[in-house]
């Protein structure tokens, strides 16, 4: 009898517990036993590690739905790579968690988390030594290369949909612009795709340079005297510091133009998983499994041309765009951001909505 771990790793989204859940259901289909690592990482590092066992009780499927984790993704204070070498801990911490890994004599591991959790578990392989580790990609920022979906994406662009839907109102009824600060850090995915679905009249993302006086123009040009500018958080504007929608709100004020800003923030992150995001959840928890029936180690789940495959984690990390991380010293993390050839990018332009100015 196989005995594997779940960890769920880096921030929160939609999903994470849909996926748990069918892990559960499948691993003990094949008569498998299934264990929950709570806190990620920080739950490796006591003695001993803080596991849960699986039941049919565990986590019913009417919860399943729910946001955020039941296995819980840290806490203020936890031990992971990041707070481990800003505290010169990481030789520890690295050993401590091959320590405990041995200790719960697993035989594989499914670790959920986003492209800075998959970067690392790659980078520190030798830790998952002598046990199969299967990664499933989660994130509402969708950096991840190599996969066109992630878990918890499709809920965090339907949030962020529907908070725009009820801005919409408001700004029509007092004929004012909304300038709505998207997250999604250093890639534009979540702001273009949610943009597009509510008809923005500017999205602005990383990706792409925008000019401030073009974007003053387009908005006084434009048919309506309301509406909604959606700018993502890792824009940036030269000269200027602070967050983007207020330097941008104090631009369209000075150019005379009404404006409020709006910050979702974790609202983006929360809400009951769609259907698309429980579908998607389902069908990598699946794979997961095939490949740890298949002996498979070291690879990540992955959905391309609709088809659910796994990839290596080599070949995942050398794919995006190998960046140093800013927090973890000598460890580099592997980024995807909006291609230059994303079509939403001419459906967009083909919609009169202002993007930057390289379209």
């Amino acid at each position: 009898m196989k005995k594997i771990g779940i960890m769920t790793t880096g921030g929160d989204c939609s999903g994470l517990n849909t996926v748990i859940h069918r892990i559960y259901r499948g691993a003990t289909l094949r008569g498998w036993q299934v264990i929950g690592i709570l806190d990620g990482t920080d739950g490796l590092c006591t003695t001993p590690p803080r596991i849960i066992k699986f039941n049919k009780d565990t986590l019913p499927i009417e919860n399943a739905r729910l946001a955020g984790s039941f296995l819980h993704n840290g806490h203020a204070g936890a031990l992971n790579f990041e707070t481990a070498a800003a505290t010169g801990k990481l030789p520890h911490f690295n050993k401590q968690l091959r320590k405990s890994l041995q200790e719960l004599n697993l035989d594989a591991l499914i670790l959920i988390g986003g492209n800075g959790s998959i970067s690392l578990a790659w980078r520190n392989r030798e830790i998952y030594s002598g046990l199969q580790l299967v990664c499933i990609p989660k994130t509402i920022d969708m950096d991840i290369p190599l996969t066109d979906k992630t878990i918890g994406f499709n809920t965090a662009v339907q949030q962020l949909t529907s908070f725009c839907d009820q801005l919409m109102l408001t700004a029509r009824s007092h004929h004012r612009w909304f300038i709505t600060q998207t997250m999604g850090r250093d890639c534009g995915q979540l702001a273009l795709n949610a943009g597009i679905a509510i008809g923005a009249t500017a999205i602005l993302i990383p990706e792409i340079k925008f000019d401030i006086n073009s974007l003053v123009a387009h908005i006084k040009n434009a048919p309506t005297d309301y509406g909604i500018i959606l700018v993502s958080e890792g824009v940036s504007l030269r000269g200027h510091s602070g967050k983007p929608a207020d330097i941008i709100s104090r631009k369209l004020t000075a150019a005379g133009i009404t404006n409020r800003t709006a910050f979702p923030e974790h609202t983006q992150r929360v809400g009951d998983t769609t259907a698309a995001d429980r579908i998607l959840a389902t069908r990598m928890a699946d794979c997961a499994l095939h490949a740890i029936e298949n002996n498979e180690t070291y690879v990540m789940t992955a959905i391309n041309d609709c088809e659910c495959k796994t990839v290596s984690l080599n070949e995942f990390f050398h794919a995006g765009s190998v960046n140093p991380d800013p927090n973890i010293p000598d460890i580099q993390t592997s980024d995807a951001y909006v291609s230059p050839d994303d079509p939403l990018l001419d459906i967009a332009t083909d919609m009169g909505i202002y993007i930057g100015e390289t379209k």
